[in-house]
């Protein structure tokens, strides 16, 4: 199963999230939550590089995967704010719609920084 935990601030945005496991959901190269999953996280990642205009946290297994934890730097212009929200948000909304087709397969939270 993958899991999905996204952190919020005081604020209520979102300033990291971390995906573990595997879907599990298909044949190795035919698992569609897995693909849906990593397009979705690339996407965003990608997003925040190109649209937002500075590179997050990341870290990740590359070898075996099941694992990435992206962070947002915390010294941002405004603007830069809003669009890596705005990234972040729609995520966490991919990934809930992914989850109430397959709750088998992903798993989401949200929690608060403290």
């Amino acid at each position: 199963m993958i899991k999905g935990t996204f952190k919020r601030n005081d604020a209520g945005q979102i300033v990291s999230f971390t995906l573990t496991g595997h879907a599990d959901a298909g044949p190795y190269g035919s698992d569609i939550v897995c693909a849906g999953v990593s397009a979705l996280a690339i996407s965003t990642v990608n997003g925040i590089s190109s649209l937002a205009g500075f590179e997050p946290i990341v870290d990740m297994n590359e070898e075996e995967g099941g694992y990435l934890y992206v962070e947002v730097i915390s010294r941002l212009t405004q603007e830069q704010n809003n669009i890596a929200e705005i990234l972040l948000e729609n995520l966490l909304l991919g990934l809930q719609s992914i989850e109430a087709e397959n709750p088998e397969y992903i798993q989401t939270k949200t929690i608060n920084d403290k």
